[in-house]
């Protein structure tokens, strides 16, 4: 699927793609600028089949676990949930500084946070195109994609989802059929779904509305920017305000 949601992805745009593999990942990234999350700064990143951007290390774990973490993994969970890209889509990433598409995402960047005009002079695309989901005898995919961007001073994420068909994977009790279902997230049982963001620290997190919840599949309708299916966050530091999560101070457009 092609809309102005996703940034232009796929072979054509050089993107490398992820292995067909159950919990598979992408071979480490050397990233070519240093990306600042939550006041540390990482020099490599993962592209996790399972919805998942981890710094240092890979994501393998196919049941998410609610936000925070205890056990320290810093990372952007666009849509931490049971990807089998082997039954079908594909996981799709590049670094870039085409000029073309940094000039997009600048605009972007600039229309949502007009006080801090903003340059990118790098980006990290990665993009989930029609994936199947774990034990899945359907056709469902979901797409969606995360952006990592900066111009060396501040540090965005966007998410963008374009179609999402499925919650969960057989294996985390969702019904093979329709990709629905499963256990949302409860101290004693394991969340259908997580999306957003883990800092590593103990104490800094956010999810986005939604996640844990079977309300997740309407995640192309809902955003904090005002355009549907698209979130924005500026993440180098959290404690800018003075407030745990500033970024919950952001209407969001339901």
């Amino acid at each position: 699927p092609t809309g102005s949601l996703l940034y232009p992805y796929g072979p054509h745009q050089g993107d490398e793609m992820n292995p067909k593999h159950d919990d598979g990942t992408s071979k480490e990234i050397a990233l070519s600028v240093p990306f600042t999350f939550y006041g540390k700064s990482y020099q490599t990143a993962f592209v996790n089949n399972n919805g998942v951007i981890s710094f240092d290390e890979p994501v393998r774990q196919y049941t998410p676990d609610p936000f925070p973490l205890v056990d320290g993994r810093p990372f952007v969970a666009p849509y931490w949930a049971d990807v089998d890209n082997v039954l079908g889509g594909d996981v799709f990433y590049r670094q870039t500084t085409d000029p073309a598409l940094l000039a997009d995402i600048s605009q972007d960047i600039t229309q949502y946070f007009p006080k801090s005009p903003f340059t990118a002079t790098w980006a990290l695309v990665a993009t989930w195109d029609h994936v199947a989901y774990y034990g899945s005898t359907s056709q469902k995919g979901n797409t969606f994609q995360a952006v990592l961007t900066t111009d060396s001073k501040m540090f965005y994420i966007i998410l963008n989802y374009w179609d999402i068909q499925w919650t969960t994977g057989a294996a985390s009790d969702g019904d093979a059929e329709t990709g629905l279902g499963g256990t949302p997230a409860h101290v004693d049982s394991p969340p259908i779904f997580q999306a957003g963001f883990n800092s590593g620290d103990d104490t800094n997190f956010y999810n986005i509305p939604g996640s844990q919840t079977d309300a997740i599949i309407n995640i192309t309708t809902t955003s904090n920017v005002k355009v549907p299916g698209r979130w924005v966050f500026r993440v180098d530091d959290f404690q800018v305000t003075g407030v745990d999560h500033p970024q919950l101070n952001n209407d969001c457009w339901l």
